[in-house]
């Protein structure tokens, strides 16, 4: 059922794209028309197609002979031709018939059914291992070993908030994008270990045959062996909230040893950019980072006008209670979230650096300029909070 909903999902996005322009098959995503599941590049999700089709036939088949024999019976033995009916209480092979080859049906199709089931959960000599957490509502990936080990980063949705809106084109990978997408090897087990820092989430790429729920305070495993270098599109599969839609999951496979060289690259980059959360920052520096921040990770829910959404997200512009307020309250509601509303902890989400940035950047962006109090907060008032 959830693959259907993958399918019917992709046209409607499709159909949304038709007002702007030829649509046409996004690679490694939905196919224009799409009325099957995906062939995929994996020997599961292969095996889910023919499975598929295999029981579809069986039941194609079933339906046909006993609604043929049905139909037969009541066309050419009905009262009206003189047909008689006969009177016997038993029939020894007739009884046999129905009980076998209903039996013999049911192993057919449970036997190749209950193989690839064993198969998908068997995440044991695994090559490689992710740690992925939803978060409302992006993907946080942290590779637990190998050439990567150690580098994590967030997956935030790419597609520009303008198109969203309606004041530009839609792109040909609308609401399908991402900032930074996994990478993993070809041919190589990737096991992915799953959890949730907030609500229910679902990790599902199509090309895969894969589809995990990730439940906060749990971790649950998949995992896949991609035959074919590329991109790979995915969603997140359980409804978690308003911004649901707008969590895409992205994998780039790609060969051996461009995997080495990116996971060389990312450690580099790693090192090099490390934020040092020691460091007394200009205000100039912070709210230059801030409002990177609050582009990718705020502004879903506050506007990039600060105003919110009336009687959902509570306007950042003009606040009294927190932003226009002494720092500390602002400072821990960033990092603990408020429970029972959107507002998530960031304390995971965001280094000492980050946090202490968009805090910044929200007590002088729009009007707020000039009238709160503690204009600028350092990463250590941050890290005194934690």
């Amino acid at each position: 059922m959830k693959k259907w909903r993958w399918v019917l999902g992709a046209g409607a996005l499709l159909a949304a794209g038709a007002a702007v322009g030829e649509v046409k098959d996004m690679p490694g995503g939905p196919r224009v028309d799409q009325l099957n599941l995906h062939e995929g590049v994996t020997a599961i999700a292969q095996d889910i197609a023919w499975i598929h089709w295999m029981m579809l036939i069986i039941c194609a088949i079933i339906f046909v002979c006993v609604f043929g024999v049905m139909f037969y019976s009541i066309i050419y033995h009905r009262k009206s031709r003189g047909a008689v009916p006969a009177k016997f209480h038993e029939h020894l092979g007739v009884e046999i018939a129905w009980t076998v080859v209903p039996f013999l049906i049911v192993i057919g199709m449970a036997l190749p059914a209950t193989r690839t089931v064993v198969a998908m959960k068997d995440t044991s000599s695994a090559d490689l291992t992710v740690k992925v957490t939803g978060y409302q509502w992006k993907w946080g990936y942290e590779y637990v070993d190998g050439p990567a080990q150690g580098v994590k980063f967030l997956s935030n949705l790419a597609t520009p908030h303008a198109q969203i809106i309606g004041k530009e084109p839609k792109g040909e990978f609308y609401l399908m994008e991402v900032d930074k997408p996994l990478v993993v090897p070809v041919d190589r087990k990737v096991r992915i270990v799953l959890t949730s820092n907030d609500v229910i989430h679902s990790w599902m790429v199509p090309d895969f045959g894969v589809k995990q729920d990730a439940i906060p305070g749990f971790l649950r495993d998949t995992w896949f062996r991609a035959e074919k270098t590329g991109t790979y599109r995915g969603q997140c599969a359980e409804l978690c909230g308003k911004d649901h839609a707008f969590m895409p999951i992205v994998v780039k496979v790609v060969s051996q040893d461009d995997y080495g060289k990116w996971a060389e690259e990312q450690k580099n980059a790693a090192a090099a950019s490390a934020d040092d959360p020691t460091k007394e920052y200009t205000k100039e520096e912070l709210v230059a980072r801030g409002e990177k921040v609050f582009a990718s990770h705020c502004v879903a829910c506050h506007q990039a006008n600060g105003k919110g959404i009336p009687g959902t997200f509570p306007a950042l512009d003009g606040d009294q209670k927190y932003v226009l307020a002494p720092m500390k309250d602002q400072i821990l509601t960033e990092l603990n979230g408020h429970p029972g509303t959107a507002m998530p902890a960031f304390r995971d989400q965001l280094n000492d650096v980050e946090l202490a940035a968009v805090i910044t950047y929200t007590r002088n962006a729009w009007g707020n300029a000039g009238k709160g109090k503690d204009p600028v907060v350092q990463p250590s008032d941050v890290t005194a909070l934690r």
